[in-house]
């Protein structure tokens, strides 16, 4: 598999991890009684960690894998 097409692949996949993560961290907001901004707030907050997290866990898989 080219590797432009699995750049691409797994940036897709973490995307769409991130947006099902604020989601649920949105709905469950919401279930808890928060307004909406709070609920939208608290989602875009799950986003934003969600994406941080996984370009930590790439920096630091890239820190130790030798290059090709």
């Amino acid at each position: 598999m080219p590797t432009l097409a699995l750049i691409l692949l797994v940036t897709a996949l973490v995307v769409v991890v991130a947006v099902l993560a604020a989601a649920v961290a949105g709905k469950l907001a919401r279930l808890d009684g928060a307004t909406y901004p709070a609920a939208l707030t608290r989602a875009g907050i799950a986003f934003a960690a969600t994406l941080t997290l996984a370009t930590a866990f790439t920096a630091a898989l890239a820190a130790v894998t030798p290059r090709l």
